[in-house]
C-alpha cells in the first residue's frame, strides 16, 4: 500500500515581532534600535514546544534555538538576511541544528558540555562566557542541563533570552522550574543568584523565555525582569518545589 503524498501545511504561523508596541522610555537609548528587529517563532514540536527567537542586526543575525525547519520559517529567515549565528541554550533545543547549518551556513554556538551532542558539525564552544560584540554575550547558567546558557542583549534596557533556565509560571512571572529532567537543581538556583549579582534593574528589563510562553497570555516577553527575579525567595525555593514537576511545553 503506497503512502499518501504529504500535503504542504497552510496553517503554519509566521514569526511575530516581540516588541511591536513597546515604547522606548524617555528616548534615552543611544542607538537606532528598531523595535521590529526581534522575532519569536511558534513553539517547535522538535524541541518539546520550545520557543526560538531571531535578532536581526547589521552585524549578522542571531537565531536563538531551533525553530521548525519548514518553508515558512526558511523563507522568513532568508527574507531577513539569513542566520550568522545559531546559539543553542540547552541540549533540548538542538532540534534540526545540522540542517540549519547546512541551509544557512551559520556558525553554531553552544556551551562546551553540550557540544558532543552535535557530532560532525562545526561548532564554536565556550566555558563561562562568550562575547559576540559589545551588545551581545552568552552566559553559562548550568542547572537545567549541564550546558544550559542564556544570551544577553543590551538593547531596550537589557533582554535575557533564558532558554529553559527561567520560564514563566502560571502568573507569567519568571521562575526556575524543577522538572523530572532537571540536571542539578542547586546549581540552577546558584546560576540565578549569579545573574542577580551580574545585572541591575537598569540593565535587565526583559526576559524572553524559551518555553511555557503560553503563560504570557499573548505577550512575548516578561517585563520588569530584574524586579521579578529579585523578589523570589531563593532560600526557600527548593522546598517549594521539592517534588519535580512535569515538563510544561505551552
Amino acid at each position: 500500500m503506497c503512502p499518501l503524498p504529504q500535503v504542504p501545511s497552510h496553517t503554519t504561523k509566521p514569526p511575530r515581532a516581540v516588541f511591536p508596541d513597546e515604547v522606548l522610555s524617555g528616548g534615552s537609548l543611544q542607538s537606532d534600535f528598531a523595535q521590529e528587529s526581534i522575532f519569536a517563532f511558534p513553539p517547535n514540536r522538535d524541541t518539546l514546544g520550545g520557543t526560538s527567537y531571531l535578532i536581526v542586526r547589521n552585524e549578522g543575525n542571531i537565531l536563538i534555538d531551533c525553530p521548525t525547519l519548514d518553508q515558512t520559517n526558511q523563507d522568513f529567515l532568508g527574507a531577513h538576511g539569513g542566520v550568522r549565528w545559531l546559539f543553542i541554550t540547552h541540549r533540548g533545543a538542538i532540534g534540526k541544528t545540522a540542517e540549519f547549518q547546512q541551509t544557512f551556513g551559520c556558525e553554531v554556538l553552544v556551551q562546551e558540555q553540550e557540544a558532543y551532542l552535535l557530532p560532525g558539525l562545526t561548532v564554536t564552544t565556550f566555558r563561562q562566557e562568550f562575547t559576540l560584540d559589545a551588545s551581545t554575550q552568552v552566559i553559562w547558567t548550568p542547572g537545567h542541563s549541564p550546558g544550559s546558557s542564556c544570551l544577553y542583549y543590551s538593547e531596550l534596557g537589557g533582554i535575557l533570552f533564558s532558554g529553559r533556565h527561567l520560564v514563566p509560571n502560571q502568573q507569567g512571572q519568571p521562575v526556575p522550574l524543577r522538572t523530572a529532567k532537571t540536571f542539578h537543581w542547586p546549581r540552577q538556583i546558584n546560576s540565578l543568584r549569579l545573574l542577580l549579582e551580574r545585572f541591575t534593574p537598569e540593565t535587565l528589563c526583559y526576559i524572553c523565555p524559551g518555553a511555557n510562553t503560553g503563560f504570557l497570555r499573548g505577550k512575548r516577553f516578561i517585563d520588569q525582569a530584574y524586579q521579578h527575579l529579585a523578589s523570589l525567595d531563593l532560600p526557600n525555593f527548593s522546598s517549594h518545589l521539592e517534588k519535580p514537576t512535569k515538563n510544561l511545553t505551552l
